[in-house]
């Protein structure tokens, strides 16, 4: 047996720069709190919020569940309904032309102001706050699958059409591979906009939630529960960010580079 077998790897340093981040952030945090005096509805010290997560962590959990529920529903009805319109606007350029200024112009318009107009229309409950996720979560997915397609080089177009290819073959075998990038991309931002969606929904008008226990809380000065509910949501946040970049390098590995710059 060589010696080369007992030789142990280097610590990858990469893998643990986020938790000494985090673990710098909050004590700093921690101690500005307790070295400036700060009160607490103002800005409570890790600790506290520590405290109030222990303390209202069944309400905590059942309303991240729910919060997870809505988010992901409307993230899924974004990424079917952003594929099939991505690919329809990116196969011609005529229907590029014509429905890309409609699609900006609709995402100009400022969610929080459809939001009232959800909750009028479906009432208090899960329905709005999915239908704001999708909303919020859709425009993403449906530019950069567009976009994918509709920057196919024109030379590869001509000379697939000189073999015989039809523009089926073209947008199958090139355009769609072409825009798997740009979609599995697209996630990572579009599964983060969709829990905007969804809180945004929470606290206009929901009877369970996250968006709702933290508005709740903060009627009640309860400052501790408001950071508890924002540090549930940016942990939501960063695991399904983190399991969208996953899915993105098993699905399109062979599409990055095989090593990053230090």
């Amino acid at each position: 047996m060589s010696t080369d077998e007992f030789e142990t790897k280097p610590f990858d340093w990469t893998l643990a720069a986020p938790w000494i981040y985090a673990a710098a952030m909050f004590a700093i945090w921690e101690a500005s709190c307790w070295l400036f005096a700060i009160p607490q509805f103002v800005l409570p010290a890790p600790s506290r919020i520590a405290v109030a997560t222990w303390q209202f962590w069944p309400a905590i959990w059942t309303n991240s569940l729910q919060t997870l529920w809505t988010t992901l529903v409307g993230f899924g009805l974004a990424i079917v309904g952003g594929l099939a319109l991505g690919i329809l606007v990116g196969w011609s350029k005529n229907i590029y032309a014509g429905l890309y200024p409609l699609m900006i112009g609709f995402n100009a318009v400022p969610k929080i102001a459809v939001g009232p107009i959800l909750i009028m229309w479906f009432g208090i409950g899960s329905i709005p706050a999915i239908l704001l996720a999708f909303l919020i979560a859709f425009f993403p997915i449906v530019v950069n699958v567009a976009t994918g397609l509709a920057t196919i080089e024109p030379e590869m177009e001509d000379v697939l059409r000189a073999l015989g290819a039809k523009k089926l073959d073209i947008m199958l075998k090139v355009g769609i591979p072409r825009a798997l990038p740009y979609f599995f991309g697209s996630l990572k931002v579009a599964v983060t906009l969709a829990f905007i969606g969804a809180v945004m929904s929470e606290t206009l008008g929901a009877n369970s939630g996250l968006g709702h226990t933290m508005l709740a809380a903060q009627s009640q000065f309860n400052m501790p529960l408001v950071f508890a509910v924002l540090l549930a949501l940016a942990i939501e946040g960063i695991v399904m960010y983190a399991i969208m970049a996953w899915v993105e390098m098993r699905m399109t590995g062979w599409a990055h580079r095989s090593s990053l710059a230090q």
